[in-house]
């Protein structure tokens, strides 16, 4: 087991907020999509991954290894994200607030995962 364990579990709280309001999704999720690129077909996926790296990190505090898989798949969904970002020209909130806020968040997680695990 993580000791501590409120690390992935925060990430885990807020990758299911996000799973949440990727159902829909709202409206500045929406158009932060729109600005990228990201392909309306694939908008549906984005709940269901977010859920599987909920479940991944709340199981990985008890089987370590999960956690840190978890943790640097999220990391690259984020360096995914920050260069749609970059490569949109979208240099706003949407870059430096959510993605690369959420990627320094995860990056943190991940090497909390790996120095606990």
């Amino acid at each position: 087991m993580i000791h501590p364990w409120w690390p992935p579990a925060a990430l885990a709280a807020v990758q299911f907020g996000d799973a949440v309001m990727c159902v829909g999704p709202m409206v500045f999720i929406r158009q932060c999509l729109t600005d990228v690129g990201f392909p309306r077909r694939y908008w549906r996926l984005l709940p269901v991954l977010k859920t599987a790296a909920t479940a991944g990190l709340v199981i990985g505090i008890w089987w370590p290894p999960l956690a840190v898989l978890t943790s640097a798949a999220l990391v690259l969904y984020f360096l995914i994200a920050v260069g749609a970002h970059v490569r949109a020209r979208d240099f706003g909130r949407n870059l430096f607030l959510n993605a690369t806020g959420m990627l320094l968040m995860c990056a943190a997680v991940l090497g909390f995962t790996v120095a606990a695990g």
